[in-house]
Parts: C-alpha cells; sequence; structure tokens
C-alpha cells in the first residue's frame, strides 16, 4: 500500500495529544480518500486480546485491528462559501472540484506564507450551521467543528460535544486572511510567498447558532487549508477505548483511527503456539473491521488466513458492505473451521440512519451484503441493534425491518435495546438535542439509573419484537434478560474448556447477544 506525500508533518502536536501513549508509531498519515481522518499507524506487540473475567463482555478473545472508525463524516462549510482561487477568482465551494488549484497557506521558516494548492477531494455532509460575523461585514456559516486560523492558532467554532477541551474562538479575537479585501486581488502572483499577517477588520463581532442542520461541504488540499471567504480555514481532522490514547470519545473516535499494520504477522506467531487453545476468536466487538479504511490497509485476509490455518473458530460482526471482498476466503475456510458471520443493521429509516450514523452503508447496501454472504453458502445473521427507544421501536418500523431481513436472506435476527455506556452518553445526548429535542426528557428519565435502559423497557421491546420475530422465521432462542436481547436456542450462552465466555457482543456496545460458533470446546452453563 502506498500513500506516498501524506506523512503528517509535526506543526500541530498539540491537536493529538494520544501520540504521546503511541511509542510504536510508525506514522501518521492523511489521504484524499478519507477527508477528515488522520490515521495512525503502529506496529503492535500483539494482536489477540483477552478479555478479563470481571468484565460484562460476553466473549472471550478478541482481535481489533483499527481503534476508531473511519466510517463517520467530515466537517464543513456552507457550500456557497467563495473560495479563493489559484487564479484570484473565487468560486462557491460547491462547484470546487478535484483537481482545481486554490489558494491555501504553508509555514516556510517562521512564516506562515500564501501559496497554491490543489483540491485533493470533495465531501458533502448534513452539520448544524452557526454563523461567524467579522468587523469587516465579513459573514461565514460554518459547523461547530470547523477550525478557522487566529493569531493563537487554529480555533473550532464550538467547544467539543462531549464535554472535552479544545480551542474554541472567542468574540473579539482576530481570524487571520484577507476579508474583504480578497476581492481586490487582481494579480495572484502578487502573494504567492506573501507572509500570512493580521488583519484588524477580522475582528470576531458575532458566533450566532443557527439552530438547524443546513447542507455543507468540504474539501481536502494538499496544505491542509484554504481560504473561504477571505479567511484561512482548515481541513477539519484531528468512542471510550479512545480516552486511552487521550483522545476524546466523540469526534476522535471518527477522525483518529490507529491502525496496527503488522497485526496478520503478530497474530499468526501467536496462534502457531502450543499453549494457544483454538479458543473462539471475535472480530467486530469494540471497531468495525471492515470500516473504509480496510480498502486501503486490508488487514481482514490475512487475520482470516491466520486463524483459519492454525483451526481457530471466528467470528465476525460489521456494518461494512467491504465484506464481500472476503466472502470467497471465508467460504473457503469455512470447510476446516467453524466461520459466523452477521451484519449489524440497526435503523431502516433512510434519514434517520444518515443523521445517526452518517458515514456507513446504508441499510439496502448492507441488505445486499446479507444476499451475498447467503449466495456465498454461509449463514448470516442481522443484529437489529441497537433499538432506539421512540425512534426504531415501533411496531411498523421493526416489522419492515425484519421483512427486509428475511427478504435478503438473512438466518436469524438477533436484538437488543440501545445502551449508553460513559463516554458515549454524552455524545448521543447531544445529537438527540439537535435531532430530537421533544425526546430529551423521555431519555433523561429513561437511562437515569444506569447505562441500559430499564427493565421495564426491555421486558417491553421483547413482548413487542419477539412475535414479529417469529413470524418472520427469524428467531434463534429465548431473551437474555441483562439486555433485553436473544440468546442461542441451538448453544445458549457458552463457557469453553478454559472457562471462558464465548459469546458476542454488537458494535455498538450492546452485549449478551450472539454466540461465537465452537460447540466442541464449550458446555452450557
Amino acid at each position: 500500500m502506498r500513500w506516498n506525500g501524506q506523512q503528517l508533518g509535526t506543526e500541530e502536536p498539540s491537536a493529538l495529544p494520544g501520540l504521546a501513549k503511541l511509542n510504536n508509531l510508525v506514522r501518521s498519515v492523511q489521504t484524499p480518500d478519507f477527508a477528515g481522518v488522520t490515521f495512525h499507524e503502529v506496529l503492535a506487540k500483539s494482536a489477540l486480546n483477552k478479555v478479563p473475567r470481571q468484565s460484562e463482555m460476553p466473549f472471550g478473545w478478541t482481535i481489533n485491528p483499527y481503534r476508531g472508525c473511519s466510517h463517520a463524516c467530515v466537517y464543513c462549510l456552507d457550500p456557497d462559501t467563495p473560495i479563493l482561487m489559484a487564479d484570484g477568482r473565487q468560486k462557491p465551494l460547491r462547484l470546487v472540484e478535484v483537481g482545481d488549484e486554490v489558494m491555501g497557506t504553508k509555514t516556510r521558516g517562521s512564516y506562515r506564507r500564501y501559496v497554491r494548492t490543489p483540491v485533493l477531494a470533495a465531501w458533502n455532509t448534513v452539520k448544524r450551521g452557526f454563523r461567524i460575523t467579522l468587523a469587516d461585514g465579513t459573514e461565514i456559516t460554518a459547523s461547530g467543528d470547523h477550525r478557522f486560523l487566529t493569531e493563537r492558532g487554529w480555533k473550532y467554532v464550538q467547544r467539543a460535544t462531549d464535554g472535552s477541551q479544545r480551542p474554541t474562538l472567542t468574540l473579539k479575537e482576530s481570524l487571520l486572511g484577507f476579508g474583504q479585501s480578497v476581492n481586490e486581488i487582481n494579480d495572484p502572483a502578487s502573494i504567492i510567498e506573501e507572509v500570512v499577517r493580521t488583519n484588524n477588520g477580522l475582528r470576531i463581532l458575532s458566533i450566532e447558532d443557527l439552530g438547524s442542520e443546513i447542507d455543507m461541504v468540504d474539501i481536502t488540499t494538499g496544505t491542509g487549508d484554504f481560504i473561504a471567504n477571505g479567511v484561512i480555514s482548515h481541513n477539519c481532522f484531528a468512542r471510550p477505548t479512545h480516552t486511552y490514547l487521550d483522545f476524546n470519545a466523540g469526534d476522535d473516535f471518527d477522525n483518529q483511527v490507529v491502525v496496527k499494520i503488522n497485526v496478520a504477522d503478530v497474530l499468526a506467531k501467536e496462534v502457531a503456539k502450543p499453549s494457544w487453545g483454538r479458543y473462539p476468536v471475535a472480530l467486530g466487538t469494540n471497531t468495525d473491521p471492515y470500516q473504509r479504511a480496510e480498502g486501503r490497509y486490508a488487514l481482514m485476509p490475512g487475520i482470516i488466513e491466520s486463524l483459519a490455518h492454525s483451526g481457530t473458530p471466528l467470528s465476525i460482526l460489521t456494518k461494512g458492505t467491504l465484506l464481500r471482498r472476503d466472502l470467497p476466503l471465508l467460504a473457503e475456510v469455512a470447510q476446516t473451521v467453524p466461520v459466523d458471520l452477521a451484519m449489524s443493521i440497526a435503523i431502516y429509516d433512510d434519514e434517520l440512519q444518515k443523521s445517526i450514523e452518517p458515514g456507513t452503508p446504508s441499510a439496502k447496501a448492507r441488505l445486499a451484503t446479507v444476499t451475498a454472504v447467503r449466495n456465498a453458502g454461509l449463514d448470516c445473521s442481522v443484529f437489529l441493534m441497537p433499538i432506539l427507544p421512540y425512534l426504531t421501536d415501533t411496531k411498523a418500523h421493526l416489522d419492515e425491518a425484519l421483512r427486509r431481513v428475511k427478504e435478503a436472506g438473512g438466518t436469524s435476527v438477533l436484538f437488543s435495546s440501545l445502551y449508553l455506556k460513559p463516554g458515549v452518553k454524552p455524545w448521543f445526548m447531544h445529537w438527540l438535542q439537535r435531532q430530537h429535542p421533544e425526546l430529551v426528557p423521555k431519555y433523561t428519565e429513561l437511562y437515569a439509573r444506569g447505562q441500559y435502559a430499564p427493565k421495564e423497557y426491555r421486558t417491553w421491546l421483547a413482548a413487542r419484537i419477539s412475535p414479529l420475530i417469529r413470524a418472520h422465521g427469524l428467531e434463534r432462542g429465548r431473551e437474555d434478560p441483562a439486555t433485553g436481547g436473544i440468546r442461542s436456542k441451538a448453544l445458549g450462552m457458552l463457557r469453553n474448556d478454559a472457562g471462558e465466555r464465548v459469546a458476542f457482543a454488537s458494535d455498538d456496545g450492546s452485549t449478551g447477544a450472539r454466540i461465537l460458533p465452537s460447540t466442541e470446546q464449550a458446555t452450557l452453563f
């Protein structure tokens, strides 16, 4: 794999606090295919993760080739924002295309200077809008996660949604750039290598929350920035496992992805040891192994081959349609070791899915992957997880979801209600406040006593969905009282000969609803 010329410099080390703990870091890279995401490539010392006995997670061994997830979207500007092109013209952001040249900035020696830079990628999303008004009359609309250059460095429009600290714009400080004088640039060559200077007209007078979601666009450039309506604008890049690296559990989970580039080689050595008991291994228990980055790094084929060669059963849970790439390999190894596949498809309303899972494949695309798995001769369960109270728990939504799963060829459905673990709850509640403020009081009451929905709700949910699962022929077994999910009728909750719990959990934090595929080494408890 080649990501030539994409290695990060050290201009903003403070923006990446977690890197201090990555003493095995090889490099940090950005690539046009993943605008807004930074990949930190590391050399892993181990691949297999043994789950502590005291853990609530109902599985014994995992492999997580990635920390964080590149399924997420980017943070952007209003599509009509004028962008300064390399020829001195201004063009609306929505019309800027890959291959265009724009004006950016680059630090040379002690000074930041204006330079030409190519547009490497362009992206669309929907975000809550904020209007920034400057002293010279300049107005610019951006998301709260967008950054602009000030005299004191890059600063975000708004504070982080999860409460973590980050530099934020304040009234009376000044942005850097040309401001309204950008309209007077007649000779673009005259500003190349010109030093970026303070402009008194770019003092911030107000930052106004527009109170609504709007269509936005972002571009990735060779310098990592561009001139938006006369001010210098950043390409915005920067959940609970990320806090170990001092990353936050909200945006950083999406934007700072740690990649264990040698994971397959390390795994091959671990499972070749005589001491390895060929215990079932779960992939997808924390972060998605078939997230978009897997298309670049292609770590999964080596992982699958190493497990199969050692006779180790494996389970894969994913939201990623990239699973289809490896179906021939999975079908082949399934002839010698148990292989259990599952797709996570929680939401079947397209608008809601785009809002809460903006970077993931659509339900239609994931259902097509279920069909592809079945056509490859393998079973495929579907995780209806999490079911969102008051949003996706209506009988009509559940019935339609199950109908589509059955139509796609799904062999069973497993469900659980929303689980709001620490670090995720503030992020989710912020989303709820923006998208469904009328539900905030209900969710506050529902989750007042802990991370799980109360037993009364889980019992009600099971009574509603269980008959529908039976009616569609997708039943696997009895209800799991801990989560409101179901246990496998064939296997139940298992322990292997070593006494380890070997069931599966969903990648969204739900637990106790998936069974790993080793009956030979397990006994019911």
